[in-house]
Parts: structure tokens; C-alpha cells; sequence
């Protein structure tokens, strides 16, 4: 399953250039995240959906064999113990097609985020 397009100009363009099932694991992935992170924007980053506060917050992508997701190094090094179940690197998660989302662990993840990137900004204006 290869993206049948580049140059998304939305998340909804993006989502609907994959198969129904997959959508809808991309669209499971976006609400968890919306619910997470209510005061992120949304936008098309590095060619995927990304939710944006005070900087990139998260990024989440489909792939062949599994969903991307993107919550920097931080958030992997934070949750390192839960995530071990899967793939990964530094700053990706990837959560193979035939299995359930992690949906509770991705939301957590993201309010870890949302906290981090809060506590970011605050120090860079302080600094000011």
C-alpha cells in the first residue's frame, strides 16, 4: 500500500488516499490525538499529519506494514517500558497493521507531549 499521492494540503486529503481499513486506523489515531491535545493545530508536515503546539507536537503516517507515529525522542524515552512491544527508533513507534492500536498508550503519550511542549515555551519566554 503505497500513498497514492504526495503533496497533501490536508490530513482529510491524506487519509483518504489510503484503503477503508486503514483509514479508519488513521482516523482512530487523529481523534485520540485531537482528544490528547485539544489546542494543536493540525497540518501536513514532512508529508503527514501532524499536530502543531508551540512546535511539532506529534506526527503519525501509514505505511505498508504499520502506523507511524512520532512523538519525538522525549516521548519514546518516557515510555520506553510500554513501547518495547514494538518497533521502533529514536523518536518513531511503529504499530503493525494486524494488531489493535495502542489508543490508551497514545493518548498518554501525547498529553506527555502537550505537557513537555507547555513547559518548553513557558521556559523560552521566561527567558526572554
Amino acid at each position: 500500500m503505497e500513498k497514492q499521492k504526495t503533496g497533501f494540503t490536508s490530513v482529510d486529503e491524506y487519509i483518504a488516499a489510503f484503503p477503508a481499513d486503514v483509514q479508519e486506523r488513521l482516523r482512530q489515531m487523529r481523534a485520540v490525538i485531537r482528544e490528547a491535545a485539544p489546542e494543536a493545530q493540525e497540518k501536513i508536515s514532512y508529508q503527514m499529519p501532524t499536530f502543531f503546539l508551540h512546535g511539532n507536537l506529534v506526527h503519525f503516517a501509514a505505511f505498508k506494514t504499520h502506523i507511524g507515529f512520532y512523538p519525538a525522542p522525549r516521548g519514546i524515552e518516557a515510555f520506553k517500558d510500554e513501547l518495547a512491544a514494538y518497533e521502533g527508533a529514536k523518536g518513531s513507534v511503529r504499530f503493525p497493521l494486524d494488531q489493535p492500536l495502542p489508543l490508551d498508550l497514545v493518548r498518554r503519550i501525547v498529553q506527555f507531549r502537550v505537557a513537555d511542549q507547555l513547559q518548553n515555551a513557558k521556559a523560552k519566554k521566561s527567558k526572554k
